[in-house]
């Protein structure tokens, strides 16, 4: 089976959509395909189908969902001419408290995103930006939107899309730096404008703004994103900059000149001062 979650769901066997349309087998879908080829507790697809309300007939419901899920997956199979199994239950398997969805091998746009995110930390702990920026990049090129943009996710999808935009959030947040390390400063321009934009309170995606501004040459409009910045954490937290970002600042309006040296982005706002 192949798997998409970072964007709408999809679930494919042998190339057929097993995604249900109903918004609770869809749910309980979407609970099997983030944990695929692991089993997911009945107490957890409880909790997520009801929170703490959890009806008697909670046990019966599921069991009908999984049913209705099998019955897509055995069409699919009964389709499809490739070699495999034909019973929907070696797929979608039932284990003494739970369900594990088998993936038999299919791909998972999280686990390749993971992969090359990893390809990217280990490059760019060995001084690669060059091979960092690349991981990076095709790492965030497999996401289609928000996860699970399309399931109405209960309080565990919720968290499990949480911590996937923070993975997401964090993998950006590298390859941009390693484009700044590689002096892309004026192709970084655009793109950060509106992340920072999106991002209101983000400080490392300001940090790098106002770095890529610094070195194309308008200092001045780098400290209005400072001044932006610290309005908005002020505003809506309660919070002042942190001291890496009000380093950064000082040593913008003092044309600190090792501002300007490429390569050295991770370390620019605690050198800088």
């Amino acid at each position: 089976m192949d798997i998409d979650v970072l964007g709408p769901l999809v679930a494919r066997q042998a190339g057929t959509s097993v995604v249900p349309t109903a918004a609770k087998p869809r749910k309980v879908l979407a609970m099997l395909t983030v944990h695929a080829d692991q089993v997911v507790p009945m107490a957890s697809l409880f909790e997520e189908l009801w929170g703490e309300d959890i009806p008697r007939s909670a046990n019966t419901t599921v069991q009908t969902y999984i049913l209705h899920l099998r019955n897509l997956i055995g069409t699919a199979l009964d389709q499809s001419d490739a070699d495999g199994p034909k019973d929907a239950k070696r797929v979608l398997v039932t284990y003494p408290g739970g369900y594990l969805l088998d993936t038999m091998g299919g791909s998972v746009d999280v686990r390749e995103f993971d992969r090359l995110a990893a390809l990217g930390h280990r490059a760019r702990e060995m001084g690669d930006y060059e091979a960092a920026s690349r991981h990076f990049g095709g790492a965030l090129a497999i996401w289609r939107g928000r996860a699970l943009v399309d399931v109405q996710t209960g309080p565990l999808l919720e968290v499990e899309s949480h911590r996937l935009e923070e993975a997401r959030l964090n993998v950006l947040d590298r390859r941009i730096d390693a484009d700044l390390r590689l002096g892309r400063h004026h192709e970084l321009l655009g793109e950060l404008a509106g992340l920072v934009g999106r991002y209101r309170t983000h400080e490392g995606l300001h940090a790098h703004l106002m770095l890529a501004l610094y070195r194309s040459g308008r200092r001045g409009e780098a400290i209005d994103v400072y001044r932006r910045m610290r309005t908005g954490l002020v505003n809506e937290l309660g919070l002042e900059p942190s001291p890496s970002l009000r380093r950064l600042q000082h040593a913008i309006l003092m044309s600190d000149r090792r501002l300007a040296e490429v390569g050295t982005e991770a370390a620019a706002l605690d050198r800088a001062g």
